[in-house]
């Protein structure tokens, strides 16, 4: 199947019109890998029988903050829509800037307390940036289901979030983190990492990992396992360095109490070199498994 790539705002809403529903719309920023087509599979599973899958190609500058890679962030666009036919795609919406943004947007989708810590905090205006282009393309695609990844579990918290509070009719479905054979969450950014800053990071998935092994003994132990994990990362060379690790709650990503019991997101960010990396881990605390 060969999907139709619309560059234009009236390109995509020509495109839309023709389509069966449920329409099912997976918004990314292109340099599609293993953990974008099983996005692009969950969304088509959820277009089955008759539906119609969209995906947004776009690298969205609003959400990244000032020395952070927007110029060197890889653009395939070729290798994208290859991806996209061979996962049934129906229609690729891959637009220039200024069909996005005509002039610099003075109203932004305000992400609230939940978008001010972990990655909010980290990145100043990161989930503004996020939550208004999602908000775009909602408009503009009219998705009856979106699908976005567990890897970025803050952002899929808000998008969940602002959809419920915004009313917008969109139901927001999720894919599994994907990894790659030795463990590190698949990532566009992987592409940045030499050999030995790979190996380095492979202790983000471990303490995690580790994490999640000790959740049975609390929330206490669970914190601790993952921190001896990451404290002896910190010593190789090259080092990684740790910008957050964090027990939450799923719905809230309130950070949770000592005496917690029942599911939690275990979350680390981090940087090897000028790469940095977010992977988190489901748990469950005082329970095995």
């Amino acid at each position: 199947m060969t999907p139709v790539l619309a560059t234009t705002r009236a390109a995509l809403a020509a495109a839309r019109c023709e389509l069966p529903r449920p329409v099912v719309l997976v918004p990314t920023m292109g340099a599609l890998h293993a953990g974008h087509r099983t996005l692009l599979r969950r969304g088509r599973e959820l277009s089955m029988p008759d539906g119609s899958l969209v995906v947004s190609v776009f690298v969205n500058p609003l959400q990244f903050g000032p020395g952070e890679d927007l110029d060197r962030y890889p653009r395939t666009l070729e290798q994208d829509l290859a991806i996209c036919a061979e996962e049934g795609a129906a229609v690729v919406f891959a637009p220039e800037l200024a069909q996005m943004y005509s002039a610099e947007p003075m109203v932004r989708v305000d992400p609230g307390r939940m978008g001010q810590v972990f990655e909010g905090s980290s990145r100043p205006g990161f989930f503004a940036g996020v939550l208004t282009v999602v908000l775009k393309l909602f408009q503009l695609a009219d998705p009856d289901i979106a699908v976005f990844g567990a890897k970025d579990a803050q952002q899929l918290a808000l998008v969940r979030r602002m959809t419920a509070d915004f009313n917008l009719g969109v139901q927001i479905a999720d894919a599994p983190i994907v990894r790659e054979a030795d463990g590190l969450a698949a990532s566009s950014r992987n592409a940045y990492l030499s050999a030995g800053e790979r190996a380095t990071a492979l202790a983000l998935p471990r303490a995690l990992q580790a994490g999640r092994g000790a959740a049975v003994d609390g929330p206490a132990a669970a914190r601790a396992a993952a921190r001896a994990v990451l404290a002896e990362a910190a010593t190789a060379d090259p080092p990684l360095k740790l910008d957050y690790l964090a027990l939450v709650a799923p719905d809230t990503f309130a950070e949770v109490a000592d005496g917690a019991t029942g599911p939690a997101l275990l979350l680390g960010a981090a940087a090897v070199g000028t790469t940095r990396l977010i992977d988190n881990a489901s748990l469950v605390l005082g329970s095995p498994g």
